[in-house]
């Protein structure tokens, strides 16, 4: 893959960049990272001409040099992450670091995500870091959305197009997805279900006409009282948790239909265009922890099956059941009647691709520890169906402060690669610093971000890992 990549040094580049950083990542110094005061060089301006732009972080000038040849790119699937955690925690930690964002929208109010884009933008970047003087190994890393996209990409990259062309896959990829550059390692961090997965979860089965997010079924409504809901939390019974799932892939089933037979007629070109058409689903959209019932319920998505190192404050390490400290986040009100914050935006092709997943509805449940009748491999975008396909070195870490936490586990067990780690972070919240909400007293975490990327540095660092002996 040829890079297209301008570095831009100049004043003025520079100057543009870092208008967009806080205040505490401008100019030299870095006063707030997870290691106290630390200077670092101003980032370098990094674009393609494609809509993909970001910053190369450079280590601490006193960087070890073995540190320093490794570089990792952080980006997620939708979100802005050229300012998030990892572009100072691994630079002062003597990481090279280029936090890119991709092509599509930031914004949040629309779903412009498509799988193939989505995997030639991280193939952008790392065809980029293989390529810059210097480095000799790189590392993909992604959080949330951005866990599930770089453990598809990597098994991509791994296997060529014939990991994601099968016949088990609901929409097949192009020949285009052959020859994407591997990278040298995986880290994983609060990755969740899939951004097809997650969209399942945040569909609202009470929706009785698809044209409209106001005509609710009120013995599938989340916010009735008479099925278990407070403005603390709720409590669902068993037979409205049975009706919600039943409800739910009743819904999902009937959607993924139809989005099928639409790209039969697409394809025939019989369709009301002839390469795709729009496809709006009320009260169905993932982004803003819009997941229905596990916000509400904490008994859901609570604990492990299996023991696993649970990473505490000052450095000390408990293998465990590990639970989940999370609070309910119920929230005030539905977001059913939004066009902008409840509805998924997308077209046919793009829901098959990126967020549609099958699901058994005799076997389909949410449990305290696992989701059930779900067909990992039917989904472009779910780590479970991923990672049987990546044979590097694999790190995958969960935050307790949230229930995304429970699908490290889950990615750890499907993992075939010799060497794969796993650790959770003890009262982190799903974007890594502490859940103070989930804390009995002030403190009682500690510093969830220097833990969390404390252990990254350990993994990373590993003698014989990335670093030769």
């Amino acid at each position: 893959m040829k890079s297209y990549a301008i570095l831009v040094q100049a004043a003025f580049g520079i100057l543009a960049f870092a208008s967009r950083l806080p205040s505490n990542m401008i100019g030299t110094q870095m006063t707030t990272t997870s290691l106290g005061n630390h200077s670092l060089p101003i980032p370098s301006l990094v674009t393609f001409g494609t809509g993909v732009i970001g910053g190369l972080f450079h280590p601490s000038p006193n960087a070890e040099a073995a540190k320093a040849k490794i570089a990792v790119l952080v980006m997620h699937a939708e979100q802005d992450y050229t300012t998030f955690y990892p572009c100072r925690e691994l630079p002062v930690r003597g990481y090279t670091t280029l936090c890119l964002n991709n092509a599509l929208s930031k914004t949040g109010l629309m779903n412009d995500l498509d799988f193939e884009t989505m995997m030639a933008d991280v193939g952008t970047g790392v065809d980029y870091l293989n390529n810059l003087p210097g480095i000799e190994k790189v590392i993909i890393w992604g959080h949330s959305g951005g866990g599930a996209m770089m453990a598809a990409y990597q098994n991509i990259a791994e296997n060529g197009a014939s990991a994601c062309n099968g016949t088990e896959k609901i929409y097949p990829c192009s020949s285009a997805m052959d020859g994407l550059p591997a990278a040298d390692g995986v880290l994983l961090i609060d990755a969740n279900f899939g951004l097809s997965t997650m969209t399942l979860l945040s569909l609202n089965p009470a929706i009785k006409n698809e044209s409209t997010g106001s005509d609710i079924d009120s013995k599938l409504d989340l916010y009735n009282p008479d099925n278990g809901w407070t403005e603390n939390g709720a409590n669902y019974s068993a037979p409205f948790t049975k009706r919600f799932f039943a409800g739910v892939v009743s819904r999902w089933n009937r959607i993924l239909t139809f989005a099928e037979e639409r790209n039969k007629l697409i394809e025939a070109s019989s369709g009301d265009y002839s390469d795709d058409e729009g496809l709006v689903i009320p009260d169905a959209n993932y982004i803003g922890f819009n997941n229905k019932f596990i916000t509400q319920d904490t008994r859901f998505l609570s604990h492990t099956i299996h023991k696993w190192p649970l990473l505490h404050k000052n450095g000390t390490v408990s293998n465990q059941i590990i639970p989940s400290v999370r609070v309910a986040s119920a929230g005030s009100s539905t977001t059913a009647n939004s066009f902008y914050d409840g509805a998924l935006k997308t077209t046919i092709t793009r829901f098959l691709s990126t967020f549609a997943i099958r699901v058994d509805a005799n076997a389909f449940r949410v449990l305290a520890d696992n989701i059930t009748g779900v067909d990992w491999a039917s989904s472009q975008t779910a780590p479970i169906g991923s990672v049987p396909g990546i044979s590097k070195p694999l790190l995958t870490m969960g935050n307790t402060g949230h229930y995304e936490y429970l699908n490290a586990e889950k990615i750890y067990l499907a993992s075939n690669a010799e060497d794969k780690s796993i650790a959770f972070v003890e009262g982190a919240q799903h974007t890594i610093n502490v859940c103070t909400e989930c804390e009995a007293y002030p403190g009682e975490f500690g510093d969830t971000i220097k833990t969390a990327f404390d252990f990254m540095d350990s993994w990373l660092g590993k003698q014989g890992r990335f670093i030769s002996l």
